[in-house]
């Protein structure tokens, strides 16, 4: 516990240049540009990796069932995050998988995989529109959680990009119901809901855990693994058994759940220097980018309502780095 006291003050002083906008209209220094350049640019490496990898699960997503994306994701997950810690580990082995860190981020990633497999659910029973217009207000969550939790201080314009960020996320995401398709039941509203709630108590779990004795960004990707493999891959062995097309499913699987499994990396590498209440809204903007690959690779139409909502993501995300 003497440990946890000594680090929390120097991690508190530095997320303090690395959070708070400048109070001033001139130019910040050039040692605040890098410091949010730690955060920023893996943040919107994430963004870019999330929108492509999601592109080509709708390309490929009546090839591939959702539960063998499941063991694909997974399996990418632990060659990427494994080769991560490899190469760019500095604290030692995480031993001891409940120590306040290693407990702190496993029950993170649980409640990441928890929050997946009830939204499968919850897509299987109500309208595809209404539950993924409800899974996109999780940022929301988080900047609340942080702000209580963690006492994260934002500036006024950084709050006022992460609603539009969020706001625009919420209408991006939202299709009108089809009429022919009905909800069996309500099942889907409280599935929808446990959704938002695991993911959003997982991203604020991820800075919660940064904050402990041995914080490190490479053993987290250790316990995602574990967190991954205890639930959605218990979920993909169960539900998704092989078939005869299973060569050809690995062909169309690998990239878009590599390009997921990377982009999980960048959102916890960026998580563990900025706030979690801009990199989780800011990495969860990647509908701009799926629906910009969905134009141009699969020839999809953007339309007025989605062009609004994408001009106001693209305004909020202008506002978060807090140079106003």
């Amino acid at each position: 516990m003497r440990a946890a006291r000594a680090q929390a003050p120097s991690l508190q002083r530095r997320a303090a240049v690395v959070y708070d906008a400048p109070r001033s209209r001139s130019r910040p220094s050039m040692e605040t540009d890098r410091a949010m350049a730690i955060w920023l640019i893996p943040t919107f490496g994430s963004l870019v990796l999330y929108g492509l990898g999601q592109g080509l699960v709708k390309k490929y997503i009546a090839e591939v069932p959702p539960a063998r994306f499941c063991l694909y994701f997974i399996a990418a997950r632990v060659v990427l995050n494994l080769s991560y810690y490899v190469w760019f580990h500095q604290a030692g082995l995480p031993v001891r998988p409940f120590s306040e860190f290693g407990g702190t981020c496993l029950l993170a990633y649980l409640f990441d995989g928890i929050g997946w497999l009830v939204y499968f659910q919850a897509i299987v029973y109500g309208p595809i529109g209404i539950v993924g217009t409800l899974s996109a207000a999780y940022p929301a969550l988080t900047v609340l959680f942080a702000r209580l939790l963690l006492h994260e201080q934002l500036s006024s314009w950084q709050y006022i990009g992460v609603g539009l960020v969020i706001g625009g996320c919420i209408g991006l995401s939202y299709a009108p119901p089809d009429p022919v398709s009905r909800p069996t039941g309500s099942r889907w509203i409280p599935l929808s809901f446990i959704a938002v709630v695991c993911w959003g108590c997982s991203s604020t779990l991820l800075k919660t855990a940064y904050h402990l004795a041995g914080a490190d960004e490479a053993n987290a990707l250790v316990f995602s693994v574990m967190g991954g493999l205890a639930t959605l891959g218990v979920y993909g062995l169960s539900r998704g058994r092989p078939g005869e097309a299973e060569a050809r499913e690995w062909r169309r699987a690998i990239l878009p759940m590599g390009m997921l499994a990377a982009g999980d990396i960048g959102f916890i590498v960026a998580t563990r220097y900025g706030p979690v209440s801009l990199t989780t809204p800011l990495s969860g903007a990647y509908p701009v980018v799926t629906l910009v690959y969905a134009r141009f690779a699969l020839g999809e139409r953007i339309s007025p309502w989605q062009a609004l909502w994408i001009t106001t993501i693209l305004g909020g995300m202008a506002l978060t780095p807090g140079y106003l």
